[in-house]
């Protein structure tokens, strides 16, 4: 892949300089995406009264956007891979922004649902796609940093664009959320233009080879991985406006204050996961696994319990953080040439698993089951991601032994 870098000529501060603000811009427009994603979650009570259907109906505009990323990635990938790379940034931050004014103007539950899978489609190939021309830019040694710093854009949002979002639908009616997001999106365009080098596509790309990821059984494995093994975040954030105030006894005030904490909590994780990929990107793949399931636990126990329910919230996000930098390391790793597929591919896979996690919880509570639910189910999922990731382990193992065998 060539891509067009700041001239060899600047002072090493200036290219430093340059390099921060190409990724700050890539981060904003993962700050757009985050915000519009989440904030759903945060408003589910006022737009299930906007649009006079129940919650867990409501649930189902959160499992359609999701939809939408697992439908966008891979078409989006397969049929972008050539295309310059800046100019699809643009492209799909212009779609972003166009798709949330069409949720702000939905006027019944079926525009809203088509609206909400059209804003999901643009996702997964603005990550996989922001994830290589991050990594392009940066020392082979600080790729996983690079990575991280994007992403980051996502955590961020959560820590300031969600709750800011969700108390302005409190405020100014759920449509405001999405009319604030398609400003940020148009705000992320500029930026892009602005300080994002030149990236040409790759020529080499083609349909039928990029397409070749999906008989990389590494590959396959991983994506199976993410898609279950991160359902549980979904299960627990879908719901967690009423799990706030219906179980935990809190007003509708503390609900900002739970995603915030959401937030923090992808912060610091983001964070994390860079350095812990240093160490081992597979091994913070397990490990984050096994604290997943029995942090969904914790949960469980803490949700009757107010203000208790605040720490345990932080660390479900901070350790999906962990899963999502590595899991999105691995596919760059493992996809071979077909790499604009491959990295946008995680999304569509944490996606599947937002879906997985909202329509799960939602069934568990609409069966009568209560908020409570979503956290057990979401531990159940981890165990089963933990499984998929050690059989993972097994066939790298068992391909070793063979290669030495022959050899």
């Amino acid at each position: 892949m060539t891509t067009t870098a700041p001239a060899p000529g600047l002072a090493p501060s200036a290219r430093a300089s340059h390099f921060r603000l190409a990724v700050l811009a890539l981060a904003l427009g993962g700050f757009a995406i985050g915000t519009t994603e989440f904030v759903t979650m945060g408003l589910l009570p006022q737009i299930a009264d906007g649009i006079d259907v129940s919650i867990p109906s409501a649930g189902h505009l959160i499992s359609a956007y999701a939809l939408g990323v697992v439908v966008g990635a891979p078409l989006i990938a397969v049929f972008g891979a050539r295309l310059p790379r800046r100019g699809l940034l643009v492209g799909l931050m212009a779609a972003y922004a166009a798709f949330n004014l069409l949720s702000a103007a939905a006027t019944g539950y079926g525009v809203l649902v088509v609206a909400r899978f059209l804003d999901g489609l643009p996702h997964g190939a603005y990550f996989g796609v922001a994830s290589l021309v991050a990594a392009s830019l940066a020392p082979p040694a600080r790729k996983g940093r690079a990575v991280a710093a994007v992403m980051l854009g996502l955590s961020v949002a959560n820590v300031v664009g969600v709750p800011a979002a969700t108390w302005l639908g409190q405020q100014a009616g759920w449509r405001a959320a999405y009319v604030s997001t398609a400003a940020i999106a148009a705000a992320s365009i500029a930026m892009i233009l602005l300080f994002v080098p030149s990236h040409p596509g790759n020529l080499a790309a083609t349909g039928r080879r990029e397409m070749l990821f999906f008989r990389n059984g590494q590959a396959m494995l991983t994506l199976l991985a993410g898609a279950v093994g991160f359902g549980g975040l979904f299960a627990v954030y879908s719901y967690i406006a009423p799990t706030v105030t219906e179980v935990g006894g809190l007003s509708e005030s503390a609900v900002p204050v739970f995603t915030a904490a959401f937030g923090v909590g992808m912060v610091a994780g983001t964070w994390l996961a860079g350095r812990l990929a240093e160490w081992s990107v597979f091994g913070s793949l397990i490990w984050a696994g096994i604290g997943s399931g029995l942090v969904m636990l914790v949960v469980w126990a803490a949700a009757p319990h107010g203000w208790l329910l605040l720490p345990a919230v932080f660390l479900v996000t901070a350790i999906g953080s962990v899963l999502v930098i590595n899991l999105q390391l691995r596919l760059m790793a493992v996809s071979g040439e077909a790499q604009t597929l491959g990295a946008a591919m995680n999304h569509a896979s944490l996606n599947l698993a937002n879906a997985l996690g909202a329509w799960l919880g939602g069934v568990v509570i609409a069966a009568g089951y209560g908020y409570r639910a979503p956290a057990l189910v979401g531990g159940a999922l981890s165990v089963v991601g933990v499984a998929v990731l050690l059989w993972s382990a097994s066939v790298d193992r068992s391909a070793a032994h063979s290669s030495a065998s022959r050899s």
